[in-house]
């Protein structure tokens, strides 16, 4: 699925889950509702996919975890906080370059209107 589509695919997708339960909850519960969402739209996801960091040569585990991996190519950042700040898009794009993907959704589902918490960002390789 071209990139562009599959964004769009996994916004619909969090917008649905937005929709069921507003905002207020733990990051946690959006994490496992968005993944069960896109389950039921048959889109392949690994979720906590460890992230090492590369040191000098070595691949190094230091306790990076990406929330969700959509179809091997879409780096999903789940929050539920006041406001997304500048640190949660470095972190989005600092996932990007040590996985070596393009296309990351940052998304804040503690928010009125979900389109207001949805960042997309690409990190050109």
């Amino acid at each position: 699925m071209e990139l562009d589509k599959l964004t769009e695919e996994i916004i619909a997708a969090a917008i649905e889950v937005h929709r069921e339960l507003g905002p207020g909850l733990l990051e946690s519960t959006y994490q496992q509702c968005l993944k069960h969402e896109l389950n039921l739209r048959r889109i392949e996801l690994q979720s906590e996919i460890p992230l090492n960091v590369k040191y000098k040569g070595i691949a190094l585990e230091c306790g990076y975890r990406v929330d969700l991996l959509v179809m091997g190519s879409v780096v999903v950042e789940v929050k539920s906080i006041a406001a997304l700040e500048r640190i949660h898009e470095a972190q989005l794009l600092t996932y990007l370059r040590l996985g070596g993907w393009r296309v990351g959704l940052l998304i804040n589902f503690n928010v009125p209107l979900l389109k207001d918490g949805i960042k997309r960002r690409v990190h050109n390789l």
